[in-house]
């Protein structure tokens, strides 16, 4: 018999994982909250006490991840890159991946070439801390 508990962190692995998949969407509290079966209130309450930040940083650290793997892997430029994974301003992408990463994503792509390792090592070595 479930618990209580393993059902919300069920719920909650459920809007974590949409926001995994779905992060060059709009996404909002409200929407991840549906897909939770929670409150907007509840849910980034909950949410930040599972994993350790709010759905919003949550979501911006993954968005950034993929940002790095494109500046790395690929010659698009930093406006496209911006847009493919969720940003609507190159302005906000730029602050954003600056103080998550510590540079600007042209410093960034200049400093990084391709790693040549499997992928799961590479997401798991260059994955965004959020403890700076």
């Amino acid at each position: 018999m479930k618990t209580p508990g393993e059902d919300q962190n069920r719920r909650l692995l459920r809007a974590r994982d949409a926001m995994d998949r779905d992060f060059a969407q709009p996404l909002d509290v409200p929407a991840l909250a549906r897909v939770a079966l929670m409150s907007p209130a509840h849910f980034s309450r909950r949410f930040r006490a599972a994993f350790g930040e709010t759905p919003h940083r949550y979501l911006q650290r993954r968005r950034i991840e993929r940002a790095c793997a494109m500046l790395r892997d690929t010659t698009a430029p930093v406006t496209e890159i911006s847009l493919a994974v969720g940003f609507d301003s190159l302005g906000t992408f730029s602050r954003t991946f600056t103080a998550i990463i510590g540079r600007s994503p042209t410093r960034y792509r200049a400093d990084s070439a391709p790693i040549n390792a499997p992928s799961c090592f590479v997401r798991s070595w260059t994955r965004p801390s959020s403890f700076g």
